[in-house]
């Protein structure tokens, strides 16, 4: 006769680590954790022991030093003898410009040559497919190289404004178009609201940035009017209003006025100079990431229903209205995550300004800093770090964005 008994009771044994499935996944992360931490501390232990024997230790006091250099494009107050922390910082604010430019001027690029290559135009569409291909197939190094070249070769010398019979003219007496660059008018404050200009320029963006946030409010409040009542209320006088005058009343506040340029002995004075190298970075940049952008654009536009179209028409909606408000807002959950990746990228191709002779972070912190002071590894390290908290932000930033137009399930 049978009898029952109780299982017997196994206690963890250290095989369980490797042949039970409820822990090898985590005993293989803990093994590839130790082995990466221990591969970083000899990484870091060879690099401490080799600067040793250099005479070298990891010091970033060198970013308080004097620079000795100058820096043609800036943004803040600088000379070659502030320090070199200072010159990264200018540098910094470089690169920043020449990214949030062209990121704006590759989007708009990329959204109309994305809608034109899906024209019904041939013409059109075949203009648009020799943009995107030429751009995409050719190397961006290239392309800026060849914008700074026809920049320069092709503009008139400061000379050319000069005389009673001038071969060149300013452009409405406020632009000029030279080979060392665009002048253009510059905003000046009679009253600032103190000396050092980051501070008056930062209060002006805090108020902007507060009235589109009231914007942002309103058009929330039509949209839940129009939803509740079926009537849209009309919102333009508000944000128009709210665009011009917080921000205008300040500007007359503190005086504001426009510096234009002026042709002073062999070259201009006054307003703001754009140097060619800017320009050509900030074009090419564009240019290049753009055409990235239109096939981004066009595949999103593709990828919805034919019908969604068809139904906008039937409703009497015209072409050019049913792109803007049926078709685009849909497209958008396709388009903006490898956007993304795009806006990474220009930002990181802006370090190639160094070719064309823009004092970005490559160019200062990177470069001219690193040659006087000897301090390769501390230099590349804040390098490093300054592109990768930038990436994260720009990430971060656009996923925010793509969340807030992504199909919301009810």
């Amino acid at each position: 006769m049978a009898t029952l008994t109780d299982p017997p009771e196994h206690g963890f044994r250290l095989s369980q680590l490797i042949y039970d499935t409820r822990y090898r996944s985590l005993t293989i992360q803990v093994v590839a954790m130790i082995l990466l931490a221990l591969m970083m501390s000899w990484l870091v232990s060879n690099t401490i022991q080799n600067l040793a024997a250099l005479g070298k230790d990891i010091n970033f006091g060198f970013l308080w030093q004097p620079s000795g250099y100058d820096i043609n494009q800036r943004l803040i107050s600088y000379d070659s003898q502030a320090t070199h922390g200072r010159a990264a910082v200018v540098g910094i604010l470089n690169t920043l410009l020449v990214a949030l430019l062209g990121c704006i001027l590759a989007t708009i690029l990329g959204v109309i040559a994305g809608v034109l290559r899906l024209s019904s135009n041939w013409i059109v569409s075949r203009l648009m497919a020799v943009y995107v291909e030429g751009f995409r197939n050719v190397p961006l190094l290239l392309w800026i190289i060849l914008i700074f070249a026809l920049l320069t070769e092709s503009t008139p010398a400061p000379n050319a404004f000069r005389g009673d019979e001038p071969t060149s003219s300013m452009f409405l007496d406020a632009v000029a178009v030279t080979n060392r660059g665009v002048y253009i008018p510059a905003l000046h404050f009679a009253s600032p609201l103190s000396q050092n200009g980051a501070v008056t320029w930062g209060v002006i963006l805090l108020v902007l940035a507060l009235s589109i946030f009231a914007i942002t409010r309103i058009k929330r409040w039509a949209t839940a009017t129009q939803e509740a009542t079926g009537v849209r209320p009309a919102t333009w006088h508000y944000t128009l209003g709210l665009l011009i005058v917080p921000v205008g009343a300040l500007l007359v506040t503190m005086g504001a006025y426009l510096d234009l340029p002026a042709l002073q002995g062999f070259n201009f004075a006054g307003g703001t100079h754009l140097r060619n190298s800017l320009i050509a970075l900030w074009l090419a940049l564009s240019l290049y990431t753009g055409a990235f952008i239109a096939e981004i654009v066009r595949g999103g536009i593709l990828a919805i229903s034919k019908g969604q179209s068809e139904a906008a028409f039937a409703l009497g909606l015209r072409p050019s209205t049913t792109m803007n408000l049926v078709i685009l807002p849909q497209a958008l959950r396709v388009i903006i995550p490898p956007l993304i990746s795009q806006y990474l990228n220009l930002t990181k191709n802006s370090s190639l300004a160094i070719a064309v002779g823009y004092m970005d972070a490559r160019s200062t912190l990177g470069g001219i800093t690193i040659n006087q002071t000897g301090r390769e590894l501390e230099g590349m390290l804040l390098l490093g770090l300054f592109y990768l908290v930038l990436s994260l932000i720009i990430s971060a930033a656009m996923n925010i964005f793509n969340a807030s137009v992504k199909l919301k399930e009810r």
